[in-house]
């Protein structure tokens, strides 16, 4: 699996404030991206994405629509990190330990308001 395969799933999420998407914005990258390969059948694919500012009040909300957008179209099985890039969030490491925590994401999910937001975001252009 390549890295330019999960960015295309990842390029087209909106920012939750903006018209633009993730990639408009130099969010998400394709040196933002890394998939390894665990087993012949089971990837790693991390991604490490880069707040437009460093007190970026939404950036849990990107982690949270990035995870659900590549939980959803990988078509393999895999192992999912995402991480704020280092250095660029006021408050990555408690950000990080959030959107790589199962279950406060799929707490996340169950609150409808939040999930109207991910769906909004990760829904493909026409």
């Amino acid at each position: 699996m390549n890295v330019c395969f999960c960015l295309d799933i990842i390029r087209t999420i909106r920012d939750p404030e903006k018209p633009n998407t993730l990639e408009e914005l130099d969010v998400v990258t394709e040196t933002c991206v890394e998939v390894h390969e665990i087993t012949e059948e089971e990837y790693l694919v991390t991604i490490k994405f880069t707040p437009t500012v460093p007190h970026c009040s939404l950036a849990t909300l990107i982690g949270l629509c990035l995870r659900i957008k590549l939980q959803r179209c990988l078509p393999f099985k895999h192992k999912l990190e995402i991480y704020i890039s280092e250095g660029t969030h006021f408050t990555e490491e408690d950000i990080n330990k959030q959107i790589n925590d199962k279950e406060r994401v799929a707490a996340a999910m169950e609150n409808p308001n939040l999930r109207d937001i991910v769906e909004q975001c990760v829904l493909e252009p026409d």
